[in-house]
Formats: structure tokens, C-alpha cells, sequence
């Protein structure tokens, strides 16, 4: 059975922004936005397949599945200080692994509703501030952390897609 779920809009940002930290949090809409439209239309077979055989446990919504554990951890719970469980807990990196419940609209509505808590973590912190966790980073290398690793998994999914059924670009 296919997933039949529509895809999400994607809008570039600002051309002319002067807003730092508004800029990278745009660029990651624009990043989120393609990760789930490379899982919109794929049946959960070829959602779940592992198709490289490098990396035997990514699977296109693997992938999705840790770029939620990726804005839990980094977003939420560095940035903003949330109290909430990592889903990155043990060894090997379990974020990655799919449950036999796990389906594209599933997975992808677990990624928006972390999109929501991140915003809420991030909503009064400015570039410069420090994380509230430890203290570590600024916001802004935070942000820039999350917006590299998001692009980078969607070139995963880019190839991962392509594989599954064939269908390529944007």
C-alpha cells in the first residue's frame, strides 16, 4: 500500500536577510520540507529498504526518524534546555532503527511535532546566547550544527529515494 501523503510546501528563504539566525532557521524549514517529500508517495517497503549496502541501516525513514532525534537533542534539549528523553540512548545509535509500527505518515508527523517543540525551545534565545543545557555552544552554532546535518541526510535521502522507485530532484 502506498503512502498517499500529499507534500509539504517548501519556500526558499529571504534573498536579502538580515536576520542571522531567522535566515538559518528558514534554511532548515526549507531542508525539513524536502526531507519529507522524499518519503511522500513511497510504500513503507520502500520506505524501510536498506539500499545501500554500506550502510546497512539507513533507510529512508530511518533517516527521518534521526534527523527527529538530531532537532530533539541539539534543539531542544541543548539549545532550549527542555526536559525531555533523548531518542538517541544506546549503542548502536538506535534513532536509526525502525519499529514494525513506524510508517511514512507516522514518522513524518513525529518530525513535525519535534519542528514545534524546537520552535518553542528556540522562541526567546538569540544567536549569541549560550545553550541551556551546558552551556557549551552558542545558539547559532547550534542552528548551523542542525542545518549541516539536515542537509547532509537529505542527500541520503536524494540517493535513497532515487534507488526506491526511481524519482529524482527537489
Amino acid at each position: 500500500m502506498s503512502n498517499t501523503s500529499s507534500k509539504t510546501h517548501r519556500r526558499w528563504p529571504a534573498r536579502l536577510a538580515a536576520d542571522e539566525l531567522r535566515l538559518q532557521l528558514e534554511f532548515l524549514q526549507f531542508l525539513r520540507a524536502t526531507a519529507v517529500n522524499k518519503l511522500a508517495g513511497l510504500s513503507r517497503e520502500d520506505a524501510v529498504a536498506t539500499l545501500l549496502p554500506t550502510s546497512p541501516r539507513m533507510s529512508a525513514l530511518g533517516v527521518v526518524k534521526h534527523l527527529t532525534a538530531v532537532e530533539r537533542w541539539w534543539l531542544c534539549i541543548e539549545a532550549g534546555g527542555a526536559d525531555l528523553p533523548s531518542l538517541w540512548a544506546g549503542s548502536p545509535d538506535p534513532s536509526w532503527d525502525v519499529a514494525p509500527e513506524d510508517t511514512p505518515v507516522s514518522v513524518v508527523a513525529a518530525y513535525k511535532a519535534e519542528w514545534a517543540r524546537a520552535e518553542k525551545a528556540l522562541r526567546r534565545l538569540g544567536p549569541d546566547d549560550r545553550t541551556r543545557r551546558r552551556s557549551e555552544f552558542t545558539v547559532r552554532w547550534v542552528v548551523a550544527h542542525v542545518v549541516q546535518e539536515t542537509a547532509r541526510h537529505v542527500g541520503h535521502l536524494d540517493v535513497l529515494r532515487e534507488l526506491a522507485d526511481g524519482e529524482v530532484g527537489e
